[in-house]
């Protein structure tokens, strides 16, 4: 062999070797900047867990260096605070027996009428009803509920149109398939897979775009099953009250005896959709869209159409349409039933969201109490007051919560009881006026349960309602707990969508 040709050998080979050397460096930077990434989004994921527990560490400990004299004021302060809450709650549920009264007397008017409604058929206003779905968590309900959408919601065909908005990453056969069929068959159904889309928020504001003709525009999540008269008593309300902007309708839990929590969580939304919600638009002045089950005027909602940077658009939304003077209503007869997660784990997820998506809101919102209203704004002092309760008053229970639980802990640590007695009067009785704000406080919880109690849904057993009053504050613990979690998430600018798998 010629050292020319021996040289081209050699030349050849080393390129080759130094080509295989860069390839697997290649390889290693890039197993490298995964592990990194991978260590990175871990420590992003458990940042807020770690705040909330030095939070709680934190807490505890101060409180066991305090005076006597300090910890009575810290006291004073809480149960003031809280029996403030547990006073509007009660006033809430009071107020809410109106709106019950008159929602079922209007049941009884219809009722007796062979359920004819005052406004003539060909009447109505022209309906686009929509239902958003994310396929891949869906895809084992969703025709289900298309179906149920189709068949039984009494309302004229020619004025409604049934609408699927949804995204999926990857195509879903032969579902996807099946669905765009049915729309041939039925002419009131439409399919609308929206490309690119990762949120609700970007289904919605793509159906935004389009020109449909509706005059009313709802919201349902794939979950949901609206009742059958829903969508007429909603256009009714829209008739009857033409400065009504937004009409939104009680969602109440229909798989309460799957599980215990599931249980739970429909006296909770009892709670909040029957008595809550009704009450403080009696005695604020103004309602919420929560997200499903709410009926816009179509011309509104295209106009301000959905954030998609906020967790919790729907009441994003809301208070956008109230910053402008719009009327959002409660309407006990707008029913719609849909699922509760039924493990820890799903609801643990889904509460989270809500907690930065509600702490998002807050942030946004805030100026609504104090900044001048503008033209066509009719926010008076009851309205600004309810928004302080809603969006400060409420994000700052979540503190003062959790440091009432952190200074019973103090005091059981720094001086432990040695008798079940001792530990409640630590607990509840520590100081003389302690007596009179646990007693005003459980009669308030009282008065509250058994409004709920008598607004309840078909699901909700008296054994349930009775669990429910005997977990309540450990429950306001816990979800106190969360706000702070979703507070916590917020500073680290947490941004990670966790669904909730429906089944």
């Amino acid at each position: 062999m010629t050292d020319a040709v021996r040289s081209s050998f050699t030349t050849g080979n080393s390129i080759s070797h130094l080509r295989l050397c860069l390839h697997r460096l290649g390889f290693r930077k890039g197993a490298l900047a995964h592990f990194f990434k991978q260590i990175g989004a871990f420590i992003h994921e458990w940042t807020p867990f770690l705040l909330v527990a030095c939070y709680f560490i934190f807490s505890i400990a101060v409180y066991t260096f305090c005076g006597e004299g300090l910890i009575e004021v810290f006291w004073f302060i809480y149960l003031t605070t809280n029996f403030y809450i547990a006073g509007s709650t009660v006033l809430e549920a009071f107020l809410s027996l109106g709106p019950v009264r008159d929602a079922r007397k209007a049941v009884q008017n219809v009722q007796t009428k062979n359920w004819t409604f005052p406004t003539p058929d060909d009447e109505l206003l022209v309906v686009d009803l929509l239902i958003v779905a994310y396929l891949p968590n869906e895809q084992d309900i969703i025709m289900d509920r298309v179906n149920y959408a189709l068949d039984e919601i009494k309302y004229p065909s020619n004025k409604i149109r049934v609408n699927l908005l949804y995204n999926t990453p990857n195509p879903i056969e032969p579902l996807e398939s099946e669905l765009r069929e049915l729309a041939t068959k039925k002419s009131h159904f439409r399919v609308i897979r929206v490309e690119d889309s990762k949120s609700k928020a970007d289904n919605l504001n793509y159906y935004f775009t389009l020109n449909t003709g509706a005059e009313i525009t709802c919201i349902f999540d794939a979950d949901h099953y609206p009742h059958p008269y829903g969508c007429r008593w909603a256009v009714e309300r829209f008739i009857q009250d033409k400065k009504a902007d937004i009409v939104q309708g009680r969602c109440v839990i229909f798989n309460a005896k799957v599980s215990w929590l599931s249980s739970m969580i429909a006296v909770e939304f009892d709670k909040i959709y029957a008595v809550s919600h009704p009450g403080r638009a009696a005695l604020m002045g103004f309602g919420l869209f929560t997200g499903s089950n709410g009926f816009w005027r179509t011309s509104l909602l295209k106009e301000l159409k959905m954030d998609g940077s906020i967790l919790t658009e729907d009441i994003d939304s809301s208070l956008r349409a109230l910053s402008r003077g719009c009327k959002i209503v409660h309407d006990l007869n707008v029913v719609s039933y849909e699922l509760a997660p039924t493990g820890i784990p799903a609801m643990w997820k889904q509460r989270l969201r809500w907690a930065q998506g509600w702490t998002q809101v807050s942030m946004r919102h805030f100026f609504l109490t104090w900044r001048k209203a503008g033209e066509g704004d009719t926010r008076g002092f009851a309205m600004r007051f309810g928004l302080v309760s809603l969006l400060l008053i409420r994000e700052m229970s979540y503190y003062l919560v959790t440091q009432y639980c952190c200074l019973v802990a103090s005091i059981i640590f720094t001086q432990f009881p040695k008798s079940p007695a001792k530990l409640a009067r630590f607990v509840f009785f520590p100081y003389p006026v302690s007596e009179w704000f646990f007693i005003i406080s459980i009669i308030c919880l009282i008065a509250t349960l058994v409004i709920t109690f008598r607004v309840r849904s078909e699901f909700i057993s008296k054994r349930s309602l009775a669990m429910f009053t005997v977990i309540y504050a450990p429950y306001l613990v816990f979800n106190a707990t969360q706000g702070l979690y979703g507070h916590a998430r917020q500073i680290v600018k947490y941004s990670k969508w966790n669904t909730t798998k429906r089944t």
